[in-house]
């Protein structure tokens, strides 16, 4: 199979470009190393820049950072001893209650989080959990909803870094507390697809403590020269596996003492 629009190997701003129609047409396509098999991880966190770049040239604002590859299972799995940190923007945002919007994305997987929403700005290096949660002003649960452009979500690390973590949308539940008021690592969320219970995990799946999660963003981030601002969104990782979101269902996501997001299937 062809793609309409190959890679060039050593162009970032194509490559990001290429990756922004896939996601604006909902086409798939193989991953960049088979065209750029040298691409690394600095390349791969460059073409997640450009992108962001392009995207913010075309009026969306960037309102926070998501992680991927939280869990040990899954770091495993990718032969990685450390998450992945990519970019939220607005056009991101699915207003609690509404449907996903299937026709504008690929093969759309949800899974559960616990999101912070920044009080202050958090810059690194040594940014701990401890002055992370610090710097939080309310703790909420929400779904993630993940659309590789990548067919069969099929790619390597740089491919995935680049591809801005699989980002498509996400909701926020109602209900924000205090970091203050939870033990976040037994905060347990039970994952659920047509009333049917699929999976469960508490917030220790997410590095041990989503503050952990927090942490070790802003201080890659400081890596970069960049922060985590005030009033910023941070999605700390799912908390499960990603389920695919069924045509006309509902998945759904309940917290201990977040409340309950529900996202209709579309």
């Amino acid at each position: 199979m062809t793609d309409v629009l190959e890679i060039r190997p050593g162009d970032v701003r194509h490559a990001a470009a290429v990756l922004l129609d896939g996601e604006r047409t909902a086409t798939a396509r193989g991953p960049i190393t088979e065209l750029w098999p040298e691409l690394d991880l600095r390349t791969a966190y460059a073409i997640q820049d450009e992108a962001l770049r392009q995207r913010r040239n075309r009026g969306e604002t960037l309102i926070g950072v998501k992680l991927g590859l939280t869990s040990r299972a899954k770091q495993q799995r990718m032969g990685i001893d450390s998450p992945l940190v990519a970019w939220l923007t607005d056009a991101m945002v699915l207003p609690a209650g509404d449907p996903v919007p299937r026709t504008e994305l690929i093969h759309p997987r949800a899974e559960p989080e616990i999101v912070f929403v920044m009080g202050d700005r958090l810059a690194g290096p040594g940014v701990t959990a401890a002055s992370a949660m610090r710097a939080v002003a309310r703790v909420h649960g929400g779904i993630e909803v993940i659309d590789s452009r990548y067919r069969d979500f099929k790619f390597t690390l740089p491919d995935v870094v680049a591809d801005n973590a699989s980002s498509a949308r996400f909701v926020l539940g109602p209900v924000g507390k205090s970091a203050h008021e939870l033990d976040l690592s037994l905060e347990a969320a039970l994952l659920e697809v047509d009333g049917q219970i699929v999976d469960t995990a508490t917030g220790a799946a997410v590095q041990g403590h989503p503050a952990e999660a927090l942490a070790l963003a802003a201080n890659v981030l400081a890596e970069r020269g960049l922060s985590i601002e005030a009033g910023w969104i941070v999605l700390t990782g799912g908390m499960t596996d990603a389920v695919p979101v069924p045509a006309g269902g509902h998945v759904a996501a309940h917290f201990s003492h977040l409340g309950s997001v529900t996202l209709p299937g579309g």
